[in-house]
């Protein structure tokens, strides 16, 4: 069963954001919570609320507040979304219909899409490395480069959960972000399907090239198969089955504690190998390519001048310059295959 508890709001933080953010009283503790607005609406204080408490009782790191699972006060006459009717988080409690960029007439043939996709893709493994790749990209580009993120399966699912992502939009370093899969909430539109969205926005937006990854946080269980970061495998392909020249953003790192991380993670060395066909692949200066079926581009990255931006600088909570440094060459790289 889920861990549901009954709590009640003390302070809550703007109603208008996209998450919002209160303090709560749970069974006579005081904790954090957070509200997806898009799905239960705003809260006030003195709200009485159903959260979810997994996370926090688990100790996990990515968790870190319970959850809004249904406002009792003043969340229970939703009218959902007009006219949508395709449903996403369908077949649980949360499921709620949307309008995806995918919709059609439901009686017409679908044209053929517009492919190949000319336009590079970037597949991340980390949530973190979307930031200094960004960065990097409109450094690049000289600012007029409009790259576009697909957020996907793999770490947090709801759209608003990334401050970073707010952050890039709103310096114009992202030019869009889409929510595909079971990830919903994209601040520009929904999409059933990665390959949907990279289209939708490669061939539809205008982005000059698309950056796709999880959200915060990812699911992991320290064997080769059995985590998030896999989620990029699937990613490659479809970037690859849509024409779009690939860029794999090498997950790296020189004081993670864990061996299979440092250096190249066993997570990119995984992908890696089982990659159905050849991939680009980012590297700063002073490290070696792993092996000869992948194309490697080795160059100098500017640590510093990223650091001076204000945007994370900490991985997991420990600063980690080898991993900032791998995602920067990414956004370089990516921008010379525009």
């Amino acid at each position: 069963m889920l861990r549901l508890r009954r709590a009640t709001v003390l302070v809550a933080g703007p109603q208008d954001a996209v998450e919002q953010r209160l303090s709560v009283e749970v069974g006579g503790e005081r904790r954090t919570a957070i509200a997806d607005v898009g799905l239960v609406g705003p809260a006030q204080p003195g709200d009485e609320l159903i959260v979810n408490v997994e996370a926090v009782e688990l100790g996990l790191g990515s968790g870190g507040a319970d959850i809004v699972h249904v406002n009792l006060t003043r969340g229970l006459d939703g009218d959902g979304t007009p006219g949508a009717h395709v449903m996403k988080l369908n077949y649980t409690s949360l499921q709620h219909a949307v309008l995806p960029v995918e919709e059609g007439a439901a009686d017409a043939i679908p044209p053929a899409p517009a492919l190949p996709l000319r336009a590079p893709t970037a597949v991340l493994a980390l949530h973190g490395q979307l930031a200094p790749l960004a960065w990097a990209f409109a450094q690049a580009t000289g600012g007029g480069g409009r790259l576009g993120y697909v957020q996907t399966a793999g770490g947090a699912l709801p759209g608003g959960h990334s401050c970073v992502v707010h952050e890039l939009r709103e310096s114009g370093r992202l030019a869009g972000h889409l929510t595909a899969g079971p990830a919903f909430g994209g601040a520009d539109g929904e999409a059933i399907t990665t390959a949907a969205a990279l289209h939708h926005g490669l061939a539809e937006r205008g982005w000059d090239a698309a950056v796709v990854g999880p959200g915060p946080g990812i699911l992991g269980s320290g064997s080769a198969l059995g985590h998030g970061g896999l989620q990029a495998l699937d990613s490659a392909h479809t970037a690859l089955a849509l024409g779009s020249p690939t860029l794999l953003v090498a997950r790296m790192s020189s004081t993670d504690g864990r061996p299979r991380h440092r250096g190249l993670s066993h997570h990119t060395r995984t992908v890696l190998d089982l990659l159905l066909a050849p991939v680009v692949v980012a590297l700063p200066a002073g490290e070696r390519p792993a092996d000869a079926r992948h194309d490697w581009r080795v160059l100098v990255t500017d640590l510093d001048g990223y650091a001076a931006t204000g945007l994370p600088t900490r991985s997991m909570g420990r600063d980690d310059p080898l991993f900032f440094a791998a995602a920067l060459a990414a956004g370089d790289v990516l921008a010379r295959m525009t």
